[in-house]
């Protein structure tokens, strides 16, 4: 046996002293002068490996770490797709057909439930979206969760699929802070935008989920580079939202047409010759909302 003393500078609950004895083959950390036991059991708390005989510095891990974006979290184990044995020797003929076989069975047997055919079509539309959206691990696995929730609910019975992820994208894209629009997420997803909101609304109630409130200063960059405005007007517009947010004028309003609107107001005060067409197109608003919301801005700021 195989012990290390350590000193983890609390003391032992019963006798007082601050000598740790740990037994590294069983696990077991207990007190070194009343042998009262500490902890029964330590789990490992280094990477996980895979050590052959051939290459025993191999640091590989030993799969996939587990995510909810993963129909069934990636739990659940396969059949390697290399024809040979433990030891490594080739497998014989007679034996490839009837592994072949087992993995064929083994892949029909993994989504045999309706919960996982749902999760596994919703989750691949999901990775699909991840690229097209450049959105992050956090904001997947956020709609992951809850997607899931979702479904146990039973709110996707009767809903199309990708309206109800789409919903809880966007849910996840405003609880994480992230950029996206109702319109980027619908266009992306192939649905309609009043699909995916009547799904975000129930999601909203359902789930009782509370989004925080949306800062029209992380649209307004995206704004400015598809319109090309220059950096001096990108500042103007950083400081008169800024300002619009300490007057508390901005709550209520679509964050996409204030962020316009600051920009053309911004515009107008450094002398650029942009139209408000050209900013509503890069916002993905009309025209008149950015007029109301530019006077709105003018008036309150007193500019």
């Amino acid at each position: 046996m195989v012990l290390q003393t350590i000193n983890i500078g609390s003391r032992c609950a019963r006798c007082g002293k601050e000598s740790m004895i740990t037994d590294n083959v069983t696990g077991e950390r207990f007190c070194g002068g009343c042998g009262y036991v500490i902890i029964e059991r330590i789990e490992e708390s280094g990477p996980e490996r895979t050590f052959s005989k051939d290459d025993i510095d191999n640091k590989s891990r030993t799969g996939s770490p587990t995510s909810l974006a993963m129909h069934d979290m990636g739990l659940a184990t396969i059949i390697g797709p290399a024809n040979k044995d433990s030891t490594g020797k080739p497998l014989t003929a007679a034996m490839k057909s009837t592994i072949e076989r087992l993995r064929t069975w083994d892949s029909r047997s993994q989504v045999h439930e309706p919960v996982d055919r749902n999760f596994r079509q919703a989750f691949s539309e999901l990775d699909r979206l991840k690229g097209k959206l450049a959105l992050s691990n956090v904001v997947i696995e956020k709609t992951a969760y809850i997607y899931r929730k979702a479904l146990e609910k039973g709110l996707v019975r009767g809903r199309s699929i990708p309206g109800v992820l789409g919903a809880a994208l966007y849910a996840a894209c405003r609880d994480g802070g992230t950029p996206r629009t109702l319109n980027d997420v619908s266009s992306e997803i192939n649905v309609k935008r009043k699909d995916v909101s009547r799904c975000y609304r129930l999601l909203l109630k359902e789930l009782d989920l509370k989004m925080p409130v949306v800062d029209p200063i992380k649209y307004m960059a995206r704004i400015a580079s598809k319109a090309e405005l220059t950096e001096k007007v990108k500042r103007r517009a950083l400081t008169i939202l800024q300002d619009a947010n300490k007057m508390e004028i901005t709550s209520g309003k679509d964050p996409m047409g204030l962020a316009a609107a600051a920009l053309y107001l911004s515009c107008v005060l450094c002398g650029e010759n942009t139209t408000q067409k050209v900013i509503a197109m890069a916002a993905g608003v009309t025209e008149v909302t950015i007029r109301n919301r530019y006077k709105g801005l003018k008036e309150s700021l007193k500019i």
